[in-house]
């Protein structure tokens, strides 16, 4: 990569943070039997696509030569790739359905209470009262309600309480480890976040809040402490997101514009519990 836009970037650079950003990401790929060669057929696929679609120049067409030339890929493959198309950004029905009734339930003042906790619900009832039926309905009549309870019920993200009331499991839609629905999110959520940080690198200013607080050299205890509290600040920011997100857009049909606030938490083991050494300058920080 050559020097442009006043940025300064260039492959050497940018190496190092490559390698840390992939690194988990080939752990996963390793583990789920994905290949070193399936993965450059992809690569291979991507390159073609972004540079044929993302650097076009606005006043010629582009050319297998040109794309060549960015990607470093034989005219002869670029020529057989182009047109290809990259994976395309579609959410699957069953997710986006889930998505929007529990946001719905986790913001909508007749679903929940000030707080923003989801009500329990009965599941049938009059049509001014809410209900399980009419939170389902007000989403979507694609589906019958009682698809859609029987459904949660068995993934247990509902479960029923002493008065027959449907009773939200989580404020969160959590999707089973290894399940399709998670590695939707994978991709969804670590390409927002990852275009975030790369629009910012190559703008001339940050244009997206991209930020974390983190320290260095800490005991058990106080990473346990701080992962759970996290946790709970976090939920309380996208709670609120949430419910300011639904007044926003109620009315709205269709629009041309997606937006995303996502948070995440990590912690790990990276030295010994009582290392004291490190400069406290090197152990704390927001970035």
């Amino acid at each position: 990569m050559t020097e442009k836009d006043g940025t300064g970037l260039d492959a050497g650079r940018l190496q190092a943070p490559l390698a840390r950003l992939l690194r988990p990401l080939v752990r996963l790929a390793i583990r789920s039997g994905l290949t070193f060669p399936a993965l450059v057929d992809l690569l291979r696929e991507l390159y073609v696509n972004v540079a044929e679609n993302d650097f076009a120049l606005t006043s010629k067409s582009q050319t297998d030569s040109r794309v060549s030339l960015l990607t470093g890929i034989h005219r002869k493959e670029v020529s057989r790739l182009r047109g290809a198309g990259a994976p395309v950004n579609v959410v699957p029905v069953s997710i986006s359905r889930t998505s929007r009734i529990l946001a719905r339930w986790l913001a909508d003042s007749d679903f929940s209470d000030g707080a923003g906790r989801p009500r329990p619900l009965p599941r049938t009832g009059s049509d001014l009262e809410p209900t399980f039926d009419r939170l389902v309905e007000s989403v979507t009549r694609d589906v019958r309600p009682r698809v859609v309870l029987d459904e949660w019920l068995d993934r247990g993200l509902v479960t029923r309480d002493a008065d027959d009331r449907i009773v939200l499991a989580e404020q969160a839609f959590i999707p089973k480890s290894g399940s399709d629905q998670q590695l939707y999110y994978l991709g969804r959520n670590l390409h927002d976040h990852i275009a975030a940080a790369v629009a910012n690198v190559e703008g001339d200013r940050p244009r997206f809040l991209e930020r974390a607080v983190h320290y260095d050299g800490l005991t058990q205890p106080i990473a346990e402490m701080l992962e759970k509290r996290s946790r709970e600040i976090a939920m309380e920011a996208l709670t609120t997101a949430n419910r300011e997100a639904h007044t926003a857009t109620e009315g709205i049909s269709d629009g041309g514009w997606r937006w995303n606030f996502g948070v995440y938490v990590y912690s790990e083991r990276v030295g010994g519990d009582n290392d004291e050494t490190a400069d406290r300058n090197d152990r704390e920080g927001t970035t």
